[in-house]
């Protein structure tokens, strides 16, 4: 006899509608299986077989993240398939930061209605980011929350744990003077600045579907729900070859936050700005709302998602793994001496 409860149903929770979306949901998963994982969604924990061959000391490496109010557009355009993309972005990206590569990755829905199809569609970018990743998608829950949530809102985030050869641990003690920031370009916003970016072009009330000649006729709405861009298995080229020594994901507070976090005390990181390739939508968000350029740097990624530090005779290298890996990867600047942080010049 199946689950069912009418009571439960009046109080605004549909059983019924959670086991419709899992069984939407699971040919997204199983695109996501790799040799490690061993059971099947719908249990009461996710596992995962450690395949350590090549690891003499294994360090387990976990990320936890959501989307934040980036998910407003979605609901605003309608387009629910692409968010999920940029959920386990936001973990993996952190743990790669580490050298780890990431295992596995579990995803929590909260829904005001459990809309199945939605729910599915929600899944399929989850586990589309899973598969550029090379994690496995394990596990997760869909909590329906009447009353918590407006019907036809959710939230999204996620967890994912990687593993790294302690002896492979990104080690910034390394890190000297004259050593090459390499920047690898963003996609976008990503997934971060979206309260102050939903103020500044009112999306609430404007009309963000028109084409916008400054984004090459993309409308603001498609602009802003474009994903984040996932590192992972490019970064993981190069580690593969040259010797990295930190690795900065770019998220909200931008290159003033988030660079000085893999740098050494006494060391700054001096960015070229005319090597900044910013994107169109940077320079809209700051001509729209009149914001100063250090607002935007301490913000937004501004066209550059990561950053990687490495010894000068590595730069170039560094680039052409990358790019042959299907980045857009660039010199950013050098390392200097001072406590300054970030200095742009």
């Amino acid at each position: 006899m199946k689950s069912f409860s009418e009571s439960y149903k009046e109080a605004g929770v549909d059983i019924t509608a959670g086991y419709k979306a899992v069984e939407l949901m699971k040919s997204h998963i199983a695109k996501t299986l790799t040799k490690g994982a061993m059971s099947d969604i719908g249990g009461f924990g996710g596992l995962f077989e450690l395949d350590l061959t090549g690891i003499n000391k294994p360090v387990l490496v976990s990320g936890t993240d959501g989307v934040g109010t980036k998910l407003k557009m979605a609901f605003l355009m309608d387009k629910h398939d692409t968010v999920g993309i940029d959920c386990v972005a936001m973990c993996v990206n952190d743990i790669i930061c580490c050298g780890a590569k990431p295992l596995f990755f579990l995803d929590y829905i909260a829904v005001g209605k459990n809309y199945p199809e939605k729910v599915a569609k929600i899944v399929k970018g989850v586990a589309e980011g899973c598969v550029q990743s090379g994690a496995a998608l394990i596990g997760g829950e869909t909590a329906e929350m009447p009353g918590f949530y407006p019907v036809d809102e959710y939230d999204l985030a996620g967890f994912s744990v990687g593993v790294v050869d302690k002896d492979k641990v990104l080690n910034n003690k390394t890190i000297k003077e004259g050593d090459v920031i390499v920047a690898l370009k963003s996609s976008g916003v990503h997934s971060n600045g979206f309260s102050l970016v939903r103020k500044v072009f009112d999306v609430e009330n404007a009309n963000i579907k028109t084409p916008i000649a400054e984004l090459s006729g993309k409308s603001i709405g498609e602009t802003l729900l474009t994903p984040t861009k996932i590192y992972v298995k490019s970064a993981l080229k190069v580690f593969d070859k040259i010797t990295v020594k930190a690795v900065s994901h770019i998220t909200g507070g931008g290159f003033y936050e988030n660079i000085p976090r893999s740098l050494p005390h006494g060391f700054s990181a001096k960015i070229e700005r005319d090597a900044v390739d910013v994107l169109p939508i940077f320079d809209l968000i700051a001509k729209t709302g009149s914001i100063a350029e250090r607002d935007m740097f301490n913000t937004f990624n501004m066209g550059v998602g990561m950053i990687m530090v490495v010894n000068k005779e590595d730069a170039d290298k560094t680039v052409e793994i990358l790019n042959a890996n299907g980045e857009d990867a660039y010199v950013l600047g050098e390392i200097v001496k001072g406590d300054e942080g970030v200095i742009i010049c």
